[in-house]
């Protein structure tokens, strides 16, 4: 029986234990490079960005499609800022083929509205919708960090990232004490946390605001203004506006994402896990793109054309001119 086991069974082994010391090292050296991406690309901008800087260094040179390009060339293709395409050009003719690897970088987050700004009770929030699959009640109580651009009225463009700097405020989604979730607790677990309460606490404090009248005093019977006098708002407003040089009607024009504002670390006492945010689908972003520049550096020509496609949209359907139900692939390739 144990013969027969050993002929027709596969035996499941941890990969540990069929590597050797230098290749453990080896892995281990590589998800360093991985963390770093992690890191540095937490939304599909940023790890485009990411992505063409790794290229750049390789010796990729920006795709135009009026050049000519030898065998052994490496190119890349950037699509509106959140999709790149990265190419080694083959000594075949692109009509036999071409070998292509895709992956997306964009991942599950919390993207603002475009009007986001809100005060209730004092209290200053953002109004979001999530964005892919989550777990909305994995995304309350934890530090979360902002990232995205905002166009102003005058055209220019403002980048942010707020929360990954150890000295950086971070933000978060509040949610009921333990005694207090009674009513919570009787919901099903896909409605533990519902949509629209996944809104953002920003800042609570009031500063006051200089006035040529004094403002009567409320009485005591007397109702506060639905959702707060404001003034909490205002305040918020004018920190953004004295740093950024925003005004709240510029978020009808600004892309924020909220994303965990944790960084990649390892996990376990023997260092074997990665954990970190993005690590759907940039895990195989990251391992596909370095496989194409490390052909690159390694000045090995190939026999077709190779292409590694990082693509945005997945989350929700590949979509838009940036997924890859448009056209953009096909272009670049006939091209």
């Amino acid at each position: 029986m144990s013969d027969l086991k050993a002929k027709l069974l596969c035996e499941r082994k941890n990969i540990c234990s069929l590597m050797s010391k230098d290749e453990l090292n080896h892995a281990d050296s590589f998800c360093e490079g991985y963390k770093t991406f992690l890191d540095k690309g937490k939304t599909e901008r940023e790890a485009c960005s990411e992505a063409v800087a790794l290229a750049k260094a390789a010796g990729f040179v920006e795709f135009n499609r009026d050049g000519k390009y030898s065998p052994g060339t490496g190119v890349y293709y950037v699509n509106r800022g959140k999709a790149v395409i990265l190419s080694v050009i083959g000594e075949r003719s692109i009509a036999d083929g071409v070998n292509i690897i895709a992956s997306h970088i964009d991942s599950p987050r919390i993207d603002l509205k475009q009007n986001p700004l809100y005060e209730d009770s004092s209290l200053v929030y953002f109004k979001t919708h999530y964005y892919g699959g989550v777990k909305k009640y994995q995304w309350t109580a934890v530090p979360l960090a902002l990232h995205g651009v905002i166009v102003k009225g005058d055209g220019t463009k403002v980048e942010i990232a707020i929360g990954e700097d150890d000295n950086d405020p971070v933000f978060t989604v509040t949610d009921l004490l333990p005694h207090l979730s009674e009513n919570q607790y009787k919901r099903k677990a896909n409605e533990l946390i519902k949509g629209e309460e996944l809104n953002i606490l920003i800042g609570s404090r009031v500063e006051s605001v200089e006035s040529d009248s004094t403002p009567p005093c409320r009485d005591a019977t007397s109702p506060l203004p639905e959702g707060g006098n404001g003034s909490a708002k205002l305040a918020i407003m004018k920190i953004l506006h004295d740093k950024y040089g925003i005004t709240e009607h510029d978020f009808i024009s600004a892309e924020l994402e909220a994303v965990p504002a944790a960084k990649a670390r390892d996990i376990g006492f023997d260092r074997s896990v990665v954990g970190g945010y993005g690590q759907d689908d940039r895990v195989c972003a990251y391992t596909s793109l370095m496989a194409l520049l490390d052909l690159k550096k390694s000045d090995t020509v190939p026999s077709r054309t190779a292409v590694c496609v990082l693509a945005d949209k997945e989350e929700i359907g590949s979509c838009g001119n940036t997924g890859l139900n448009s056209a953009y692939l096909e272009n670049f390739i006939e091209d």
